[in-house]
């Protein structure tokens, strides 16, 4: 019997302009025929000894209102437009409706011509696994359906709807608290030195414990953690203002993220195999990526491991240029943690990333953080800055000020550091108190500098700095953000004391 993989439903979005392809199962020997009727497309192949199948579609231009038949099966209201995955972990996965502006855009999505597939997150293939793909679908918007809309994802995808003037189908691959870890094979992780402590990890946490144990104590804290999560919320009900440490105290130990072992989420891979290649290889025209925040505890190998990732992604979808667009993460500390840099790290390794690899966009959002609040409720700047990165790299309307000043190189004149920026031709501005830039001489010791703007310049003095030698911007997880360009973009942090990224990262302990 021939079937057709989860994500092909009434109301899907099909790239256009590239070949589409179509893929599924059945009985090997098989015949199999796709269909476009109103576009005159009619292709077929046979199932191969595997089970599996696959045909691709001719390119087309854009448009709505179309079928697709495979064998028997009848799909309504097709689109051809641009598809774009939204991948990562709970940032991607915030939901419209409890972001800033939600009034407003519950009132008007319905007009958009924005629609988008859930990759079900259920990653332990128990017996609603299957039962949950079945069920998922491409949404048509509303204020029902958009309500639970990736609400970043949902901000990019309306501005290039507009600006383009095709329908922009959002895929949803995320999941909050993930790793990067997650969204890769073990065969990956085992091939690169930096993966290997995230393997470790997981092989000292279920050394000697049968898959029975290993699920029946994930089932307990699931049970333990729901009824925890209700005494935490009503507690949030009558005080929105609780401070942690009062909620811990009401509520009792917060156990997340749960005993690692085959039924947790957070196993490394398991997102890969039981999300990410249910969909592949489906056609896209690029991917935002907005992830990095549970990776804190090892940045130094972020880089390595985003690279890699990327590589089996492209890798997975058939495309070696297939384009990411990455999120910087934005300024974020809890009151009263003392400074680690490891956000700054993070950061810098996705800034890395983009310099590197070829194909690449970056959405600094350095502005859009919140002191104490990981999950910031203002999505509508990350939103316009990665559609802005897609308009930019993918669509080529160079025109556009999609960056705001990026570092570009460093000189020294006696008692001064000029910074040179690029993206900064126009110029750039304060916003508040010029702050964020620190210098060092030969003793690596850092004082704030104070900068005088000229052009696409800062000139950076210290009166303890007679004779500088590197300088450090916004080098902090959470601080003020001053510089920007004339576009509203801030200038991207930085340190010119880093070293190159290694082919393969050390690992902390």
């Amino acid at each position: 019997m021939i079937t057709i993989a989860p994500i092909f439903t009434d109301y899907m979005v099909l790239q256009r302009e590239k070949n589409a392809v179509v893929f599924g199962s059945g009985t090997p020997g098989e015949k199999v025929y796709v269909a476009i009727p109103e576009r005159k497309i009619a292709v077929h192949t046979i199932v191969k000894k595997d089970g599996s199948w696959r045909v691709f579609l001719p390119p087309q231009s854009a448009g709505t209102g179309l079928t697709m038949t495979v064998n028997n099966r009848t799909f309504h209201d097709v689109a051809y437009g641009e598809v774009w995955l939204a991948g990562g972990q709970s940032n991607m996965e915030f939901m419209l409706k409890d972001a800033n502006g939600w009034q407003d855009e519950q009132m008007q999505c319905q007009n958009l011509s924005v629609r988008c597939y859930q990759v079900p997150r259920n990653v332990f293939a128990d017996s609603d696994y299957e039962i949950q793909f079945s069920k998922s679908i491409w949404q048509l918007p509303n204020k029902e359906t958009c309500a639970n809309w990736s609400a970043v994802a949902y901000y990019a995808a309306k501005e290039l709807a507009q600006q383009l003037g095709v329908t922009v189908g959002i895929i949803g691959c995320n999941y909050g608290g993930s790793s990067v870890s997650c969204w890769m094979p073990e065969s990956d992780l085992e091939a690169h030195r930096a993966g290997h402590a995230y393997l470790e990890d997981y092989r000292k946490a279920t050394a000697s414990k049968t898959d029975e144990q290993m699920i029946a104590e994930y089932d307990a804290y699931l049970e333990y953690h729901s009824a925890w999560t209700a005494r935490m919320e009503k507690c949030y009900q009558e005080d929105g203002n609780t401070p942690w440490e009062e909620i811990i105290r009401r509520c009792g130990e917060n156990r997340w993220p749960g005993p690692m072992g085959i039924k947790s989420p957070y196993r490394p891979a398991g997102m890969y195999h039981l999300m990410l290649k249910r969909i592949t290889p489906y056609t896209l025209a690029g991917v935002f990526y907005y992830q990095g925040e549970n990776d804190e505890h090892r940045p130094n190998s972020y880089a390595t491991l985003l690279t890699v990732m990327i590589s089996r992604w492209r890798h997975d979808f058939e495309n070696d240029t297939l384009p990411f667009i990455l999120v910087q993460l934005p300024m974020f500390a809890y009151l009263g943690d003392p400074e680690s840099e490891s956000w700054s790290k993070i950061r810098e390794a996705q800034m890395r990333v983009f310099r590197t690899v070829k194909h690449t966009g970056i959405a600094v959002i350095l502005d859009c953080g919140e002191l104490g609040n990981i999950h910031p409720t203002e999505k509508r700047p990350v939103g316009h800055r990665l559609a802005l990165q897609a308009r930019y790299h993918v669509y080529k309307q160079r025109e556009l000020d999609a960056f705001g000043p990026l570092y570009h190189h460093c000189t020294v004149e006696g008692d001064t550091i000029i910074v040179t920026f690029s993206h900064a031709e126009k110029g750039m501005q304060w916003h508040g108190e010029p702050v964020g830039f620190a210098i060092s001489g030969a003793d690596g010791i850092y004082y704030p500098a104070k900068p005088i703007l000229a052009g696409n310049t800062v000139r950076l003095t210290s009166e303890f700095v007679p004779y500088p030698q590197t300088v450090r911007y916004n080098w902090v997880n959470y601080g003020p953000v001053s510089l920007y360009g004339f576009n509203g973009i801030p200038a991207a942090p930085f340190r010119t004391d880093a070293l190159p990224m290694p082919l393969l990262a050390d690992d902390e302990e």
